[in-house]
């Protein structure tokens, strides 16, 4: 591993003008390529103390072995020198956004005599017209099936189209009039050339003029008495309008613009883009990348947008929503605008139609990280990787097979409360997950907190293992059964997890193989004493910080760096955020639960019982503040009169402020709360 200072250029070498670097290895292969507005101050910053740099660059300073960079004139330049670069190298560093499937588009091979529409894959070529892409392929051989009666264009392969020609027989499309049949002669190149034109434009959003077009020949044809061909116009009609049907107005103005957003957690990036024409959804595509830098969400956008435009000529539109103006826009757009040849706009959408597009495609993203985690976590070879990896990583006797992860929550010190998740064999174990309620500290302590959550779960372990000794003693070892073990002559062991009483499971019967707490040095400790108060010294314990996604162990000064593509630092966030999601479900509950009833105190003639009526019947105070009298006179046990005054409060309330009615900021990523 060489030193950065071993190769760090000699000051005042390094011009200050706009430019483009490149790190090597000691191999002389490019690791990572980036751009600046002026290259000193840039690279200066990689040459500092490796303790202030982010993990993930201090990786790549430290992998390096040399540094070079290119001057040009503008700021534009260099991004277009960056792309360049990053395309031709593959630098490892950096991100790079792959499809996680290849997306189909319609293509017009516009560049041969008789066009041809069919569906295609992979690289464009040039003379062909694109359109999409789309999700799925079936999706475009449905609306192609239903445009071909109103534009009858040429859908056949090569082959077909010289066999009907030689023959002088068209096929079978020739013969339903979804085809002019070219081949024999039935249009001339030209006829075919503007029923080509038509479609290309009805595909590309000018859909009004075509349907007015057809409605004013049926109305004619209907009025000469022509009523076959009124029928056939009908029926072309229908076929135009079911195929508008399939793509529905998102964007009332007709705008053209591709609608980006991202769902990202500290190790990879989702990213889902649609594609609107003409204020319809033509397509939409989606990412999923790994986070090799320490850039933020308008850095993802700006690599993202260099990445999907460098290339791409014809498909960039006017507008690119965004989730987060990149840092350079400017220059980004003037980039675009140049290879578009005319305006290109990112914004940011505030409010409106453009705003709730972009919330959809947010979801979509947040969905598509959450199915490609699932499909990694499903696999079982993937599993035993990653509890082997724990294991040599942490430095334990045997594969962590129970994991137990405890998070804190809560909101300003009110309403403090804890989880517990349980992952057994890499796989979430619901049924033994536990909730908390802190009741022995106050306010905001979350060192103070996770003390009393570990010191509650083992002592209910310890409980039980005093209160069921003779059972516990009595079991027989794992894999055994009574008999056996009896005619072994060894001594049982094992847990008894079922309570033979009750026939259910008993709670906090079975130790962890590890201990995970959410946090660093402080929350680690704390946990670690907690176990050694109890007297449990078999039992290990490491903690994840969120920010640099560093597993610290008790006692230890430095934290353990796992490697980022590491499938042992994997199980363990997924498991971290598990508890995020389940400490804040719970955190959530609760307050609203004592907003509601904070809210009803005064309330004449309200006790507890109706308080939680209303609770069970509405579920939030947000919902009981917007239901009126009568439908809360509705409630069991609930009058008008009382109805009038619970409305009453509920409007005081809110005028007041009492119900701080504003709910927390949640990190989409990891679920957890932060404060304001």
């Amino acid at each position: 591993m060489a030193t950065p200072s071993s190769y760090r250029p000699a000051p005042g070498s390094i011009p200050t003008k706009p430019g483009v670097y490149r790190f090597r290895d000691a191999k002389g292969r490019v690791i990572y390529v980036g751009k600046a507005k002026s290259l000193r101050p840039r690279l200066s910053s990689y040459f500092q103390d490796i303790g202030n740099l982010h993990p993930r660059t201090a990786t790549m300073v430290t992998t390096g072995a040399s540094v070079e960079w290119t001057v040009v004139d503008t700021e534009v330049e260099a991004l277009q020198l960056e792309y360049s670069w990053i395309k031709e190298f593959d630098p490892r560093f950096n991100v790079k956004y792959r499809d996680d499937k290849s997306y189909p588009w319609l293509a017009v091979t516009v560049g041969e005599e008789f066009p041809r529409v069919m569906v295609g894959r992979g690289a464009k070529r040039k003379g062909t017209r694109y359109f999409g892409p789309y999700s799925h392929a079936w999706a475009i051989r449905e609306t192609v099936d239903l445009l071909l009666r109103v534009f009858p264009m040429r859908s056949c392969s090569n082959g077909v189209f010289r066999r009907s020609a030689q023959i002088g027989r068209p096929c079978l499309l020739g013969y339903i009039d979804k085809c002019a049949a070219p081949c024999v002669g039935n249009v001339t190149p030209e006829e075919h050339r503007e029923i080509v034109d038509d479609f290309c434009d009805f595909m590309a959003g000018n859909t009004a003029a075509f349907t007015k077009r057809i409605e004013r020949e049926m109305y004619a044809a209907s009025e000469a008495l022509d009523f076959e061909k009124a029928a056939r116009l009908r029926d072309d009609l229908g076929a135009l309008t079911k195929a508008l049907e399939k793509q529905a107005v998102v964007l009332r103005d007709g705008t053209d613009a591709d609608v980006i957003a991202l769902a990202e957690d500290p190790l990879e990036v989702a990213v889902q883009i649609f594609y609107v024409r003409g204020g319809r959804i033509r397509g939409q595509r989606g990412w999923v990348a790994d986070r090799t830098d320490e850039g933020g969400t308008p850095e993802l956008v700006q690599d993202f947008l260099l990445q999907l435009y460098g290339g791409e000529d014809d498909a960039i539109p006017r507008e690119v929503l965004v989730p987060a103006l990149p840092p350079d826009s400017d220059v980004l757009e003037q980039l675009l605008s140049e290879r578009r040849g005319s305006r290109v706009a990112i914004r940011v959408p505030q409010r409106g139609d453009k705003r709730d597009l972009q919330q959809t495609v947010a979801n979509n993203a947040l969905q598509a990280l959450a199915l490609h985690k699932t499909k990694r976590a499903s696999d079982l070879t993937t599993r035993n990787r990653a509890l082997e990896e724990i294991q040599q990583s942490l430095g334990l006797d045997e594969v962590p097979l129970r994991i137990e992860c405890y998070d804190v929550s809560n909101l300003q010190g009110t309403e403090v409360v804890a989880s517990m998740v349980v992952f057994e064999d890499g796989l979430s174990r619901k049924s033994e997950y536990r909730r908390f309620v802190i009741r022995g500290v106050d306010g905001q302590n979350d060192v103070a907190s996770m003390h009393e959550v570990i010191t509650r779960r083992f002592r209910r372990l310890l409980d039980e293992q005093s209160k069921h000794g003779a059972e516990l003693q009595a079991a027989p070892a794992v894999g055994q059964s009574a008999p056996q073990a009896e005619q072994s002559g060894q001594p049982p062991s094992g847990p008894m997890l079922v309570d033979p009483e009750t026939g259910r499971p008993r709670k906090f019967a079975y130790a962890p193989s590890l201990v995970v707490v959410d946090g660093g040095p402080p929350q680690v400790a704390a946990a670690q004493q907690a176990l050694a108060e109890l007297g449990i010294n078999d039992v290990p314990v490491c903690g994840l910080a969120k920010r640099l996604e560093e597993v610290w162990l008790p006692g230890e000064e430095d934290p353990v760096i796992m490697a980022r593509t590491s499938e042992g630092l994997y199980l363990l966030q997924r498991i971290r955020d598990e508890a995020h999601r389940f400490a804040i479900t719970h955190h959530r509950n609760r307050r609203s639960k004592s907003m509601v009833e904070s809210t009803l105190d005064d309330v004449p003639g309200l006790g507890e019982v109706r308080r939680k009526t209303l609770l069970k019947h509405f579920g939030s105070l947000k919902k009981l503040r917007e239901a009126d009298v009568d439908q809360i006179a509705l409630v069991p046990g609930i009058g008008p009169r009382t109805a009038t005054a619970i409305k009453d409060a509920v409007a005081k309330a809110e005028a007041t402020g009492k119900t701080a009615a504003k709910a927390p900021t949640v990190n989409t990523a990891t679920g957890e709360i932060l404060e304001d």
